[in-house]
């Protein structure tokens, strides 16, 4: 609001100014006093997955990084910067294209499998109702997954996915952890697979994983040198290429939020306030952790005094023919080997040590000056909500404009975003009860003309401008 005039911006939302923000910041204080924001999330999400019964649900996390001073956050690791800082874990659903269904937040450091179980599972199932035919398919076919489940690694537990199948009947799609083997290159064979680029050849290979605790597929795809990405899935119904098409759409997701940290300041906190956590919750022991990380420390470097040792002994000191340099190989070895000892005496302390620490502890046990607690969450989900429905209007709008762009797969959102920043005229006509939005040129003919057609488009809706009577018509002055 500190950027804009307030008595221009205003009158778009029918005001004669806009408030300044310290107002604003009132009135977000009297929205989210109401503890409505949930409900609102679930209200949007049963409404944007009403009657399209999606087949795949994404599913990947977010760390609200903050850098204040009034939190007691736990730290989680922030994969864009590559380090661990203190911040709040959200996790999101959203469509394959990017698009988003709805958003969790964890109270502590929850991870993606406890948030499935506890919060994310039961809100899709809630949202994603099975309907009689459905159910019927579902009797006749053992093998028909309600919905598919794809997210990265974080969530790889071979139980986990027996448990989502045997008792919710979901499938997953994910990457494999732990891959040791390489499959022979000749099994290979090109596949065609849709991706937001266009259909694009993929050598694939599929097997079933044995010993698995459910029907479990492992489809691979060759890369550079040696390596091969393992995909895992559980749905038995869907094509080779159509496991490699869905596991590689989650970038739609990761770019989703790249794109809201850049444009729409989705980290940015509007009230800056604490809630207070339940004290029941179980969190991980501080001091459990620290120890975990001296005797980490310290069996690094035992490996390596042992991997130098190791290249010691290799050295046989009879073939070498100065006396004194067998001399000095000896010594290192001795010094080495003490070293080792006094290592390992340490590593045995800390190991015995923790042993008398709980793994876990509830949040009431903690010290009161470092007790974790939590950011305001409400106003936080309030905006986030606004920005999801400003994020799909601006996606819909660019797939209403893709015809009439030749460099839509390139430029689209760019100029989604000169659309929105141009400068307009408002005009009323009372006689014929219009509102004339009149935008001004671009920086190029083909952008004006695909405008054009974006405008016929909108104009075709009939839009009442709300608390009015006046319809909305959209022209640029070029054409």
């Amino acid at each position: 609001m500190k950027n804009y005039v307030p008595g221009e911006f205003g009158r778009l939302v029918g005001y004669d100014r806009i408030p300044e923000v310290r107002t604003i910041r009132y009135m977000v204080k009297e929205i989210t006093a109401q503890k409505c924001a949930d409900k609102w999330v679930v209200d949007l999400s049963g409404s944007w997955i009403d009657g399209n019964e999606p087949e795949f649900y994404y599913i990947d996390g977010h760390v609200q990084v903050y850098h204040g001073c009034l939190d007691q956050l736990g730290k989680k690791h922030v994969s864009r910067q590559r380090l661990c800082l203190p911040g709040m874990m959200e996790f999101w659903v959203n469509t394959a294209d990017g698009a988003p269904y709805f958003f969790v937040t964890s109270q502590v450091n929850e991870k993606m499998i406890e948030m499935m179980k506890s919060d994310i599972i039961p809100r899709l199932k809630e949202l994603h109702p099975v309907s009689p035919v459905m159910k019927a398919w579902m009797e006749d076919c053992p093998h028909v997954p309600l919905f598919t489940l794809v997210f990265d690694r974080e969530a790889w537990s071979p139980d986990f996915f027996a448990w989502l199948w045997d008792t919710h009947r979901i499938a997953v799609i994910t990457y494999r952890k732990y891959v040791k083997d390489q499959w022979d290159k000749s099994l290979f064979r090109e596949y065609p697979v849709a991706t937001s680029m266009g259909e694009v050849k993929m050598k694939l290979h599929e097997k079933d994983v044995l010993d698995a605790k459910c029907l479990m597929r492992e489809v691979r795809k060759p890369g550079n040198e040696d390596h091969q990405t393992s995909i895992i899935t559980t749905n038995p119904m869907i094509r080779i290429e159509v496991v490699a098409s869905q596991m590689f759409a989650r970038w739609a997701t990761e770019n989703y939020f790249r794109f809201m940290r850049q444009d729409y300041n989705i980290d940015r906190i509007i009230q800056y306030s604490i809630d207070e956590i339940n004290t029941d919750v179980e969190v991980v022991n501080r001091e459990y952790s620290n120890i975990t990380y001296e005797l980490k420390k310290e069996r690094s470097k035992l490996y390596y005094r042992e991997a130098k040792l190791l290249q010691y002994q290799e050295q046989n000191p009879l073939l070498e023919e100065d006396e004194n340099e067998n001399k000095k190989l000896m010594m290192k070895k001795l010094e080495l080997m003490e070293d080792i000892q006094k290592v390992q005496k340490i590593i045995n302390e800390l190991i015995n040590k923790r042993k008398g620490v709980p793994y876990k502890i509830k949040l009431s046990d903690m010290p009161e000056a470092t007790r974790y607690n939590r950011l305001n969450r409400e106003s936080k989900t309030l905006m986030n909500v606004i920005k999801m429905i400003c994020y799909r209007a601006e996606t819909a709008l660019a797939s209403r404009l893709s015809p009439h762009y030749k460099r839509a797969g390139q430029e689209i959102r760019t100029l989604i975003k000169s659309i929105i920043n141009t400068t307009i005229d408002m005009e009323v006509d009372q006689d014929n009860e219009i509102l004339i939005i009149t935008l001004y040129p671009l920086a190029n003919q083909r952008s004006n003309e695909a405008v054009s057609k974006i405008c016929e488009l909108l104009n075709d809706t009939k839009t009442i401008y709300p608390d009015t009577n006046l319809k909305l018509f959209y022209k640029i002055t070029t054409v």
